[in-house]
C-alpha cells in the first residue's frame, strides 16, 4: 500500500493536506516552508509545480508561481526540493502540476524522476480523464498514485469513471471557478461528497476555497476524508516574505487552528 493509502487507512478523522508552491519565494525557503507545514501537523504535503499559465489558480497562487519562476524553479529543481524534504519525513508528498511541464519533459521522465525523488502521487490539473491513460500507466509503472479531479459540474456517468480510475484520493473541487479563499462553502457540499462516495471507495479530499476552521468542520460533517488548504497557506507566505521567523510562527498557528477544527468536528 502506498504512503497515501496508509495515511487514509490509519486516519481517525479527515486528513489535513497543506499546499505550497515549490520554489516560492526561492528553493531554500520553499524547503523550509514545506518542513514547517509537516512539523506543524499537515498529514500530506501537496507541492505545486510553478507554471506560467495556471488557469485554475486564483491571484494568490498565481503570484506565488511568478515568484517561484523568477527564482529559477524548474521541474528538475522541484525534484531536488522533494529529495531534501524526503530526507526528513515519511509523510506523503503529492505534486500538483499542469500538463505542459510534464509533456515538455516527457511523461516517462517526469514520473520516473518524481518516484526517484520520493513523490507519492501526481495530480495533473488540466489533464482530462479521456486523455489520462498514458499518465496512469506511467504512475503505475513507477509506484505512484494518479490523483484525479472531479467538480460540481461533473455528470454522474463521467464521475463514476473518474472514481474508478483515481488512485490515492480524488480531489473534489468544492465550487466552480479558480482557487482562493472564500467566505462560505457551497450549501450542497454534503450532496456533492455523497455523489462521489456512492460510486466507489476512493478517499475524497475537498479543495478550493477552504481557508477557515468553520470550513474544515463543514467538510468533516459532510463526510470528507481530507481537506486541502492552499491559498490560506500561500497567502501567509506572501505576507511574511521578509520575516521567515514570523512566517514559521504564522504557519504553525494556522495549522494548529485548522487541525483543531478537525478534532472538534
Amino acid at each position: 500500500m502506498s504512503r497515501i493509502g496508509s495515511a487514509f487507512r490509519e486516519a481517525e478523522g479527515p486528513l489535513f493536506i497543506g499546499y505550497t508552491v515549490a520554489g516560492d519565494p526561492d528553493p531554500a525557503a520553499s524547503v523550509r516552508i514545506a518542513g514547517t507545514l509537516l512539523d506543524a501537523g499537515a498529514d500530506i504535503l501537496e507541492m505545486g509545480v510553478p507554471f506560467s499559465d495556471p488557469v485554475a489558480d486564483g491571484p494568490v497562487i498565481q503570484r506565488a508561481g511568478i515568484r517561484a519562476l523568477r527564482a529559477g524553479t524548474t521541474p528538475a529543481g522541484v525534484f531536488r526540493m522533494v529529495r531534501e524534504i524526503r530526507e526528513v519525513t515519511d509523510k506523503p508528498i503529492v505534486l500538483l502540476t499542469y500538463y505542459n511541464p510534464v509533456y515538455r519533459r516527457g511523461l516517462s521522465w517526469f514520473y520516473s524522476e518524481a518516484a526517484a525523488a520520493g513523490v507519492d502521487g501526481i495530480l495533473v490539473v488540466d489533464l482530462p480523464l479521456e486523455e489520462a491513460n498514458h499518465a496512469r500507466e506511467c504512475a503505475q509503472e513507477n509506484g505512484l498514485d494518479q490523483i484525479l479531479l472531479a467538480a460540481p459540474t461533473t455528470g454522474d456517468a463521467r464521475l463514476a469513471r473518474i472514481v474508478d480510475a483515481a488512485s490515492g484520493f480524488l480531489y473534489l473541487v468544492s465550487r466552480t471557478g479558480v482557487t482562493g479563499a472564500r467566505e462560505d462553502l457551497p450549501e450542497d457540499l454534503r450532496g456533492l461528497i455523497g455523489r462521489v462516495k456512492a460510486r466507489g471507495s476512493v478517499p475524497v479530499a475537498v479543495g478550493f476555497g477552504i481557508s477557515r476552521p468553520a470550513h474544515v468542520r463543514a467538510c468533516a460533517a459532510a463526510g470528507a476524508d481530507a481537506v486541502i488548504v492552499g491559498s490560506g497557506i500561500v497567502g501567509l507566505v506572501e505576507r511574511h516574505l521578509a520575516d521567515p521567523p514570523a512566517l514559521q510562527e504564522a504557519i504553525c498557528a494556522y495549522i494548529r487552528q485548522m487541525k483543531g477544527a478537525v478534532r472538534a468536528r
